[in-house]
């Protein structure tokens, strides 16, 4: 019985041998690193009231370190002059709805050119256009206004050379 017990061992048991591997292997590559930097958003600017002379304006800037962001308001003053006459004219004030518009050079000339100055303290009509001239620097156009006076007195004085030539050459003629 010894002997079945030793052969049913035997045929079941294996030998066991260690066993070594090495494995040698070269890995090459290039590893890429997405690092996007986060935006900036630039805050919004509120205007609440559709009545109002202003304009938001927003701008933001972002570098991989740093982000600014910021806002403003622009006036607007053309905006203003406007809504500021046309409140003058709704309560009937109506010369000083225009002295509001003639603020503005571009109205002060359409003014003029139509032969209806602009009030000067409270003169209207030819009175008010002997006042422009008599305190010009309180014109809104007063830079261009010198211009065109110089230039004018410069295109009389060669109208005149102009005729005076053109005098001599009659009389030589004759």
């Amino acid at each position: 019985m010894l002997r079945i017990a030793a052969l049913a061992l035997s045929l079941f048991a294996t030998t066991a041998m260690a066993q070594s591997n090495t494995v040698t292997s070269t890995v090459t590559g290039t590893t890429t690193i997405d690092r996007t930097p986060p935006t900036a958003n630039a805050p919004p600017v509120q205007i609440n009231n559709q009545d109002v002379c202003t304009i938001p304006a927003t701008a933001a800037i972002q570098t991989q370190i740093l982000g600014i962001a910021g806002g403003t308001a622009i006036r607007d003053v053309n905006c203003e002059r406007l809504k500021l006459s046309r409140s003058l004219y709704a309560m009937g004030m109506k010369v000083a709805a225009v002295s509001a518009l003639c603020q503005d050079a571009r109205v002060f000339n359409a003014m003029e050119m139509a032969g209806t100055p602009c009030p000067y303290e409270g003169k209207i009509g030819d009175e008010a256009e002997a006042l422009w001239i008599e305190n010009a620097e309180r014109r809104p156009d007063y830079d261009e206004y010198i211009k065109e006076q110089a230039a004018g007195k410069d295109s009389d004085k060669g109208k005149l050379f102009g005729i005076g030539i053109g005098a001599l050459l009659l009389i030589l003629l004759i």
